[in-house]
């Protein structure tokens, strides 16, 4: 099974949201057109001393300089690469991610497939782990043989339920294994207390991606989805043999859609201080009523808490009440049903391509699901990614690169400083305090300094769903493990072979995966202009999350309080409306817009990210003009390599999916944001009456 995210990190902000197993939309084999191919292999094997993207790191093949700059500055760099493009079979789209995701694949498959391939691995050994996880997933025919034994008992036991306690009981053993249900609780940092873990109680349950998918009736497309989301559970009940499966495919349909009307939409989840609402456990059941929180916390395994914390508290109420009065034979239709589809990569054949119909093709518009051996490498990173991490960097992650990253890293921090230093908008003391949090900042590089112990989880051969669900019990067990306990800083929260960056407020630090360190983000040979566009925009991406427009609410501890004085607030106010107003004008598909408040933060990033890179870059030349290289200047190289690592191409279901959950702005908009420093008009002669022209006046900067 898998984890949910019911109450998953709430305050991370990532340069990308990192794809999820089950989306089925992890990297697969390589475009089909010669331009992604060439692209994808010159970015895995370079000679010594030659960068590995065109003559100084950037792929000047793939532009198209018959589209004016100030028109559209995302195809001028890259209108040649994307025309060229097609989007594999097995994926809902393609870019610079997931050219790197393909390359961090094949090198992770050949460290797995090595671990599985020894016979005398010690038992309990991470290589036997490792090797015996695979393996046994890999193994089909004994998936086959099996058939839905290894789903019986979890469904004999949702059967027998006679009571809303035992009800709940289930609900909390489910979420225990990451099953999708429509509450559930666990420990996570306290965001006013960051040296403890305090529970979180959250909402979740739906199948579909978003609340917006049951309750938006005026989109027709989420109508098609909502009809072919009934037949998808009517398929996977029927599948499992379970009775009458359309009427209950329809009923839990119904009460999804029910559950769907009480969420908090995805702007409001981005409050992160309305997030924050303690309540003492002996108030919760009358403030809380028709849930027996007692079973549901006894069953989770945190009965012992003197206070929770509920992150949507309105939501909590209307789903208590629906556990209290909606059918129990309903709710356990719905249990079943859910516990059915999270165990579905583990079952036969049957199951995994009805899981996919809809999820992979329905959702992302995806014709063909990715090969096996790609989602067998998936799920165990996503289980023994430490494990498989270490040997990955001592393979792959070269002390030089680390070296490297971690100047480039110093170099935009201190231009973040300057531009704080010199800040007109903000008051003086919010402003030596904001250079102080920026001090203390933790920026994590490469890998962790401490390797995950796996030595308590057990793995067996030839046993995929016990593997999967004793992982699911390892990893929530290692979490409650953490209550009461001093918080462990060195802790990451992706692998070396993930192909992201992420932000955490709580620890005041800053995370950069090694497979995110090449080519085209980082490139040693690469001429330093485009390094500082592309991997120094991602760094200062980041950097700028602690000061975005729920970033800014930690204070240099990690503590959610209030650093800033009120007229500061309000004026940084006036520039995010600016910020919403500019992303909602775009259009990815007709009729459906950007939410602007959604990836407001993530603007702010991008745009706060390329502006102090390109100071950083600046400062690099220590006074010198920069040179020409291939005809281009310094700060077109600079803008050549900020978009270069946005070429992305997406099927119109998974963009449309994209638009409507996902806090970041679909890649190929983002080198947009360009049209807000004044560098990147006098570089490509940009022109009032070009599309992306804006009045001085208009260009928005924040920091």
């Amino acid at each position: 099974m898998h984890r949910n995210g019911i109450f998953a990190k709430l305050v991370v902000g990532a340069l990308i949201v990192a794809t999820p197993i089950l989306a089925q939309q992890a990297p697969a084999k390589a475009p089909a057109k010669a331009a992604a191919k060439a692209h994808a292999k010159a970015a895995a094997a370079t000679p010594a001393n030659k960068p590995a993207l065109g003559t100084f790191g950037f792929d000047t093949a793939g532009m198209d300089r018959t589209v004016t700059p100030g028109n559209d500055f995302g195809t001028f760099a890259s209108g040649t690469y994307l025309r060229n493009l097609t989007i594999p079979n097995d994926r809902a789209g393609f870019g610079m991610f997931t050219m790197l995701r393909d390359l961090s694949q094949e090198r992770t498959r050949k460290i797995i497939e090595a671990s599985a391939a020894q016979k005398g691995a010690k038992p309990g050994s991470e290589a036997q782990k490792v090797g015996d996880f695979y393996g046994s997933f890999m193994d089909e025919a004994a998936i086959e043989a099996l058939g839905t034994a290894p789903l019986k008992p979890h469904l004999e036991a949702i059967a027998k339920i006679s009571d809303r306690t035992q009800l709940v009981r289930a609900f909390g053993a489910a979420s225990r294994l990451g099953i999708n249900t429509p509450v559930g609780a666990g420990p996570m940092q306290d965001l006013k207390n960051p040296e403890i873990f305090s529970v979180y109680v959250g909402q979740g349950g739906l199948g579909l991606p978003d609340r917006d998918y049951y309750v938006d009736l005026a989109n027709p497309k989420f109508a098609e989805i909502r009809d072919k989301y009934v037949v998808h559970m009517t398929s996977m009940l029927r599948l499992a043999g379970i009775t009458e499966p359309e009427a209950k495919a329809k009923a839990i349909f119904a009460l999804e859609t029910k559950i769907a009307t009480l969420h908090w939409d995805k702007v409001a989840q981005r409050q992160i201080d309305k997030l924050y609402n303690p309540v003492a456990r002996q108030d919760l059941d009358a403030a809380y009523p028709g849930v027996d929180w007692t079973a549901l916390f006894t069953a989770i395994g945190v009965q012992d808490q003197k206070q929770l914390i509920m992150a949507h508290p309105s939501a909590i109420k209307g789903i208590a009440q629906l556990i209290a009065t909606e059918s129990l034979d309903t709710w356990k239709d719905y249990l079943a049903f859910h516990t059915i589809e999270d165990a579905a990569p583990f079952l036969p054949k049957a199951f995994v391509d009805e899981r996919f119909a809809f999820y992979g093709k329905v959702l992302s518009g995806q014709p063909e699901n990715q090969p096996r051996w790609k989602r067998g490498v998936d799920m165990t990173t996503a289980s023994l990614g430490e494990a498989v991490g270490k040997l990955y960097v001592a393979e792959y992650f070269p002390p030089a690169s680390k070296a490297a990253a971690d100047a480039l890293v110093k170099n935009i921090i201190a231009a973040m400083d300057q531009r704080l230093a010199n800040l007109t908008w903000m008051d003086p003391k919010t402003k030596a305090e904001a250079r102080l949090k920026l001090a203390a900042f933790t920026p994590k590089i490469g890998y962790p300094s401490k390797w995950r112990d796996y030595s308590k989880l057990e793995i067996r051969r030839g046993d995929a769903m016990g593997n999967a669900i004793r992982v699911a019990e390892f990893s929530f067990n290692r979490e409650l493990e953490k209550i009461g306990k001093p918080i462990d800083r060195t802790e990451w929260g992706m692998t070396p072979m993930t192909v992201n960056a992420y932000a955490n407020p709580l620890w005041n630090e800053i995370v950069f995966p090694a497979a995110i360190l090449q080519p085209p983000f980082f490139d040693a040979n690469a001429d330093p202009a485009v390094n500082y566009g592309a991997i120094g925009a991602v760094i200062g991406h980041e950097i700028s999350h602690h000061f975005d427009d729920q970033g800014r609410k930690f204070d240099k501890q990690g503590k959610l309080s209030d650093w800033w004085t009120e007229e500061d607030a309000k004026r940084f106010k006036v520039l995010c409306d600016q910020v919403v107003a500019q992303y909602a004008a775009y259009e990815p598909l007709p009729s459906t817009h950007v939410n602007g408040e959604l990836t407001l933060g993530e603007n702010i990033a991008d745009l706060a990210g390329v502006t102090v890179a390109l100071d950083a870059y600046h400062a690099s030349l220590n006074g010198q003009p920069d040179k020409l290289i291939d005809g281009f200047t310094g700060d077109q190289r600079f803008f050549l390599g900020f978009a270069q690592v946005w070429r992305e191409k997406l099927r119109d279901a998974a963009l449309l999916q994209q638009v409507t959950t996902n806090p970041h702005t679909p890649g190929f908009l983002r080198p947009n944001v360009v049209r807000n420093l004044d560098a990147w008009y006098k570089a490509f002669d940009v022109k009032a009456g070009e599309k992306l022209y804006l009045e001085p006046a208009a260009r928005i900067k924040v920091w």
